[in-house]
């Protein structure tokens, strides 16, 4: 567990929110990250450019941080490699599925007060909890 960092918070959600809509009025583009990498994996004509530097951003952002800051990001999981891979290809099939993932209908599709990302947002958010309570609590103690 990491500590609670409030402002950190407020300017990371605030610049999150100032890309997507600054891509909303520049390109009329939704900012949701699994359909700005299907369609840079899609080569879309005429979209391969701005796919790749959104991405790109992504990316490179934290490599900025760190340099401005000083401070290294470390990141571990307990859980092996081939597990962690495997559930992002879960995730990448259930963003088909679900038309978006949770920045697209989450951050995007919520502002917009769009009844399906409200709907997407709350399976995803139910989901996660059911999730979390079943590996920590209901494998008998193997999690």
């Amino acid at each position: 567990m990491t500590e609670f960092t409030p402002i950190s918070a407020l300017i990371g959600g605030g610049l999150i929110g100032l890309a997507a809509v600054l891509l909303m009025l520049l390109n009329g583009r939704i900012a949701g990250i699994s359909g700005i990498l299907g369609g840079l994996l899609r080569f879309d004509k005429g979209e391969f450019g701005w796919r790749a530097a959104f991405i790109a951003g992504l990316i490179v952002g934290p490599v900025v941080y760190m340099r401005m800051t000083g401070t290294q990001i470390s990141i571990t999981t307990p859980e092996p490699g081939w597990a962690v891979i495997l559930a992002g290809l879960i995730v990448g099939v259930g963003t088909q599925i679900g038309n978006g993932c949770t920045s697209g209908h989450g951050v995007c599709g919520i502002a917009r007060l769009s009844g399906r990302s409200i709907a997407a947002t709350v399976t995803f958010l139910l989901t996660g909890v059911l999730t979390v309570t079943f590996v920590r609590h209901g494998l008998g103690g193997l999690a």
